[in-house]
């Protein structure tokens, strides 16, 4: 049996930190010593990690606390932050080591690496990549951080940066579409936990490429897998990529 260790849960309340609870309670190998949401002061002490699905400002401000007093590691998986949040974040990866990912899933990681072989291999000029996500009506940001990690791994296949190839939403009059873009677009309804799928489109064929999930709870045991993978590394920013073994840590 692996050895225990003491986790935390930021945005406790919140339906991911729900799903996360039951995770790692079902666990023999995790003693829970904090729950918390926005607003209450943890001890930090009691934490050897911190698996926080929270809000941006949550999760900056948990960083930062965390790396002032040089611990405990983290793992986030809140999405929507801005380029200034992510520079926080970064800034607290100095000190602690945090996983931080827009998707815990082994499935829809796997799906990312398949991405990013696509578009090396289908020429731009000749192939158009459109990512479509679908969630729950509650979901506030968009596109979901899974599909902008999905149009990072496409853009990366083609060694573009996608800020310099990502479409503007289409919408009215906008002309012909311009080879090499990334277009997104999203769906906000319901119950949807989480749907995802990029489209490769030439002249003569279309390649789709996808990923559903079933239920919440694939999400917080990867998210657990993450926090008892980094607990006892070293200071730095990490992904799922690191986590499951595809890059040397």
């Amino acid at each position: 049996m692996s050895a225990i260790f003491h986790a935390g849960i930021s945005g406790a309340r919140g339906r991911m930190g729900r799903a996360v609870s039951a995770v790692l309670d079902a666990r023999d190998d995790v003693v829970v010593a904090a729950r918390f949401d926005r607003g209450e002061t943890p001890d930090l002490s009691l934490c050897d990690v911190i698996i926080d699905f929270s809000t941006p400002d949550a999760s900056v401000e948990l960083a930062q606390a965390c790396a002032a007093r040089g611990g405990p590691a983290l793992v986030i998986g809140s999405t929507g932050l801005s380029p200034e949040q992510d520079a926080e974040i970064l800034k607290a990866a100095e000190t602690v080591a945090i996983v931080r990912s827009g998707n815990f899933s082994l499935g829809v990681n796997i799906l990312i690496g398949l991405v990013e072989h696509a578009a090396l291999r289908l020429d731009a000029r000749d192939w158009d990549i459109e990512i479509t996500e679908a969630h729950h009506r509650r979901k506030v940001d968009a596109p979901s951080g899974t599909a902008l990690m999905l149009g990072e791994a496409a853009a990366s296949g083609r060694n573009e940066d996608l800020d310099a190839v990502r479409a503007a939403p289409w919408d009215g009059i906008t002309g012909p579409r311009e080879s090499g873009k990334i277009g997104f677009s999203s769906i906000r309804a319901g119950g949807i936990i989480g749907d995802h799928t990029v489209l490769f489109a030439s002249d003569d064929e279309v390649l789709t490429l996808s990923h559903s999930a079933v239920d919440r709870s694939l999400f917080a045991r990867g998210a657990v897998a993450a926090a008892a993978w980094v607990r006892n590394r070293k200071p730095g920013l990490y992904d799922m990529q690191d986590v499951l073994g595809f890059r040397q840590a």
